[in-house]
C-alpha cells in the first residue's frame, strides 16, 4: 500500500467543498461512497471537511460508505487511530478540534465519535460490478482505477454511474482520463480536477 494520509489531495478536496457540498447539503440525506478508501484517512478526510461546513444537526443525516478490497483495513477505520505521520498536515485548528492522543500509546490520536460514527467500513471489490448499495450523491474513487484495465475501468464506471442517484457527483484522481464512451453521461463540472456530474 502506498503511503497515505490525512488531507492528502487537499485540492480536490477544496474542489468538493465548493462545487458539491452546498450543492447535496439541503438534502434530506447525504450518502456518499469512497471506493478503495485504504486506510480510511481518504473518507475521514472528507466527513471532516463535510462537518465543518455543516452543522451537528445535519451532519447526522452524512453516511459515507467506505469499501476496500482488503479486509484488514477495516479494523483500522472502526478504530479511528492515527499516527502522526498520518495526520500531522492536517490544520491545527482542524486537528484540535476533531483529534484527542490516545493514553498510554505514544504518536497515536484517534478520532471524535461523531465523525467516525459517520464512516462504515465495507469489504468489497470493484471487479464484482455489483455495487454495495445504491442512490449515493457522491462517489470518490481515487488512486484505484489506475491498476485496472481499461476495459474494467469502462465497466466499473459505469457501474458507479447507474450507481450514482441523478445529478449525483463522481470523483477521481488527475491522472485518470474519463473515457469518450461516457461523454454523454457524465459533465465535467471545472476543468483542473476529474469532478463530474451524472446527466
Amino acid at each position: 500500500m502506498a503511503f497515505t494520509f490525512f488531507f492528502r489531495d487537499k485540492h480536490t478536496l477544496d474542489l468538493v467543498q465548493d462545487h458539491v457540498i452546498p450543492v447535496v447539503s439541503a438534502r434530506r440525506y447525504i450518502r456518499i461512497w469512497d471506493a478503495g478508501c485504504a486506510n480510511g484517512s481518504e473518507p475521514y478526510s472528507l466527513a471532516i471537511l463535510i462537518r465543518e461546513n455543516m452543522g451537528h444537526f445535519l451532519f447526522r443525516n452524512v453516511n459515507i460508505l467506505a469499501s476496500d478490497i482488503n479486509e484488514s483495513f477495516g479494523n483500522i477505520i472502526r478504530d479511528g487511530i492515527y499516527s502522526w505521520e498520518e495526520v500531522g498536515r492536517i490544520p491545527k485548528d482542524i486537528f484540535d478540534k476533531y483529534f484527542v492522543p490516545v493514553r498510554n500509546k505514544s504518536d497515536r490520536y484517534m478520532l471524535s465519535k461523531e465523525i467516525k460514527n459517520s464512516v462504515d467500513f465495507l469489504h468489497h471489490d470493484l471487479l464484482s460490478l455489483v455495487p454495495p448499495k445504491t442512490g449515493f450523491c457522491l462517489i470518490v474513487c481515487k488512486n484505484v482505477l489506475l491498476h485496472f484495465s481499461q476495459q474494467d475501468q469502462i465497466k466499473i464506471i459505469d457501474m458507479f454511474y447507474n450507481t450514482l442517484e441523478q445529478d449525483g457527483y463522481f470523483v477521481t484522481e488527475q491522472t485518470q482520463k474519463m473515457p469518450d464512451v461516457f461523454n454523454d453521461k457524465f459533465k465535467r463540472i471545472i476543468s483542473n480536477a476529474q469532478l463530474f456530474k451524472k446527466i
